[in-house]
């Protein structure tokens, strides 16, 4: 039986990956210079596994016989991600990127092991297969901060 805990932490999830889908797409247009364009692609790349979360997550809710929220349910959350004033300004967009994949990686967690409480299989298999692409995006943004150029 899924608990209220497995649906309030799957909705949670959804408005997240959405509003992930926003800031990645927004830093991938706004961002500048040459160090930009590496990272502008992977966030291009991003938009569309983030915003495939959001349809599994969705469609999980369904499965469960709720209903994923609405953008009246939005409240916007992740002030890391918001694009820079200065546009070539990639590290904070990466430094933003890395906490926005920390906090996916422990609602995923979270949903796994509410999931497992709840002996609800499917719902643990969705949380993986999310946790895992989640820890590679910060696997990825770990090797920019690495290698971005230092002032």
């Amino acid at each position: 039986m899924t608990t209220d805990e497995v649906t309030d932490l799957l909705t949670e999830a959804y408005i997240d990956e959405l509003e992930t889908v926003m800031n990645y797409l927004t830093n991938a247009i706004v961002l500048d210079g040459v160090h930009a364009e590496e990272v502008k692609e992977s966030l291009e790349t991003d938009v569309d596994e983030e915003l495939e979360h959001a349809r599994l997550l969705g469609n999980r809710l369904k499965q469960l016989d709720h209903s994923p929220p609405g953008s009246e349910s939005f409240e916007a959350r992740q002030s890391s991600l918001q694009p820079p004033e200065d546009t070539t300004d990639v590290q904070s967009v990466i430094d933003g990127v890395l906490e926005a994949e920390e906090e996916a990686m422990e609602t995923y967690r979270s949903l796994l092991e509410a999931a497992e409480e709840a002996n609800d299989p499917v719902t643990e298999d969705v949380a993986v297969t999310i946790l895992a692409d989640e820890e590679a995006h910060h696997t990825e943004f770990r090797g920019f901060k690495k290698e971005f150029p230092q002032d």
